[in-house]
């Protein structure tokens, strides 16, 4: 290294030193700021991997979007600790004071992970300390239960202090808005809005001079009652189920206690419980990562199924807002197979649908899903005579669609009870699938049996997805805009019938986004995008068949050709 190159890394250094220094002042956890002060120590005797782990720390901060926040726990301006949080929600509070006549109300919810507890309690004190109406949830509790809480409150806002099914280390902040957003998550414009007076005031300084008030309320029982009155009304048992032999895993998060009692205010008998993974733990000591779609996430429920001779299994994630669904498969490996989300989604789908059209609600009601799962739900819908609506990934869109009745996005994510929670919501979601199991079994039918007949009204569907990690975010972009240049005109044998950039607007019903589409003449489809929340390109796959066997065959063959065309772009 130049001398000129030595004295720019000095300088960076001692950036950096100044930023802890300053974050470490007023940092109010005796844990981080250990932490922080003995990178501080290291860095400034120049030992070189603590200058980069404070370069890491300190060079960015953490992006507030339209998920809110979400990052790993330390202490920086790049990860989820105190100082940020409560920066965060000055910031909100300004926001909400800017947008709302009056105090506005805002109600907090917080799940069992690391620091949750604390995090909620910090913005309930600076809400309230900003002059606004603050409500904290009784306990940790499922998000969907904070999703419906703004809507059953009449609040402004609401904030879950939650990191869903992301590894054991990370903690987030995810907000909504009533009001005209109808208890949905936000979306543009409030995202920026907000960030930047969450920036303003970051630049203010010490957060330990930000106001503060222990004058916010926690919420009684009655909140979660009713959560739970309006969950079981959704499903209620039919008679002759109550030898109905299943499984359900909370995957050592908060939905057990919640849908315990949805169960039996509806009805249903208990399912087998997988013990070692039924209460909260933060450190999720039985699962390599805490979402049910991992490879071995769900091995301890398929051993309790095995030895319960279930007759399938559910499970949420750690803050429940997802739900994943298997059932027994010969063919699988130890017997038991995951349904895609797809497959959920679609099963679910059919049930919305054939409610409306047996109220005579059809005309007046729509599905929807993001772009990217399956297309067998607008077949759903022009069947039973629903509209349909395809919007961006996230529920903070697919919540928004007009007249909707269900809503599913193909990572495990469910809607399916608009009128009280306006996000994926695992619990109701389970309810639902419970209802479609139990009405099966009274004539004798099997969740497998009804993706057959679902499959035998409206073809057979099947989905797929490769995904392509990168360590270099340039490989992504570089992919996407030589696929743009030239679009590929076959994937492997199936011939590209249209192409679609769903970058450049076209009209107000096709959503836009970073997307290429690609339908192909034998029907299937193919899109390609990055991921919103990892560094990996990911590719969708979709086919259509007259049977289940020749769709799957379909998938193999596009996801094969589809990994050979993104190495060839790379």
């Amino acid at each position: 290294m130049n001398d000129a190159g030595a004295v720019n890394e000095r300088r960076t250094v001692n950036d950096r030193l100044a930023q802890a220094r300053a974050w470490l002042r007023q940092d109010p956890d005796a844990e981080t700021r250990d932490e922080l002060a003995g990178i501080i120590t290291r860095a400034a005797a120049g030992d070189a991997a603590a200058a980069a782990d404070l370069d890491d720390r300190f060079g960015a901060r953490l992006a507030f979007g339209t998920a809110g926040l979400r990052g790993a726990l330390g202490p920086g301006s790049n990860r989820m600790n105190r100082v940020l949080v409560a920066q965060a929600a000055a910031g909100f509070a300004a926001y909400l004071r800017q947008r709302t006549a009056g105090a506005p109300t805002v109600v907090i919810g917080y799940d069992g992970r690391r620091n949750s507890r604390r995090f909620a309690q910090d913005s309930a004190e600076l809400f309230a300390g900003a002059g606004l109406r603050a409500i904290l949830l009784p306990r940790l509790l499922p998000t969907p239960v904070l999703a419906f809480a703004v809507r059953h409150l009449g609040a402004d806002a609401g904030v879950m202090v939650t990191a869903s099914h992301n590894p054991p280390d990370d903690n987030g902040y995810k907000v909504y808005l009533g009001g005209a957003d109808g208890g949905s998550q936000i979306v543009a414009p409030a995202d920026a809005e907000i960030a930047a007076h969450i920036a303003r005031v970051a630049e203010q300084g010490d957060v330990g001079l930000l106001p503060r008030s222990e004058a916010y309320e926690t919420a009684g029982e009655e909140v979660v009652e009713a959560y739970i009155a309006a969950t079981a009304g959704l499903a209620p048992a039919p008679f002759g189920v109550q030898e109905m032999r299943w499984v359900y895993t909370a995957m050592h998060g908060v939905g057990w206690q919640t849908f315990s009692r949805v169960l039996k205010a509806a009805g249903y008998p208990a399912p087998r419980v997988v013990d070692e993974q039924s209460d909260p733990d933060p450190s999720f000591r039985t699962v390599s990562f805490p979402n049910p779609e991992e490879p071995g996430a769900m091995d301890l429920a398929f051993a309790r199924a095995r030895t319960a001779d279930a007759e399938f299994v559910l499970a949420n994630d750690p803050d429940a807002d997802r739900l994943a669904v298997a059932i027994p498969d010969a063919g699988a490996d130890g017997g038991w197979r995951r349904l895609t989300g797809n497959e959920v989604g679609l099963l679910l789908g059919w049930r919305a649908a054939r409610t409306a059209a047996e109220a005579g609600d059809a005309s007046t009601a729509s599905l929807a899903c993001s772009l990217v799962s399956s297309p067998g739900l607008g077949a759903i819908a022009e069947r039973y005579g629903l509209a349909f609506h395809e919007t961006l990934t996230g529920f903070k869109w697919i919540s928004r669609a007009p007249d909707m009745v269900f809503g599913f996005e193909e990572a495990l994510g469910y809607l399916v009870n608009p009128g009280t929670v306006r996000d994926k919501d695992g619990i109701s979601a389970a309810m639902a699938m419970l209802s479609l199991a139990a009405e099966a079994r009274v004539r004798g039918a099997t969740i497998a049996d009804l993706l057959d007949e679902l499959g035998a009204e409206i073809g057979h569907f099947a989905s797929g997805q490769v995904s392509i990690r990168v360590d270099d975010l340039s490989v992504i972009s570089g992919t996407m805009a030589s696929l743009r240049a030239q679009h590929p005109t076959a994937f492997g044998a199936r011939a590209v019938a249209s192409a679609e950039d769903l970058a450049v607007p076209a009209d107000d019903a096709v959503p836009t986004g970073d997307v290429l589409r690609y339908r192909l003449a034998d029907g299937s489809r193919v899109i390609v995008r990055p991921s919103g929340t990892e560094p990996k390109l990911k590719v969708y796959i979709d086919a259509r068949a007259d049977s289940a066997d020749e769709a799957s065959a379909a998938v193999t063959e596009l996801e094969a050709a589809a990994r050979e065309l993104l190495a060839e772009r790379r």
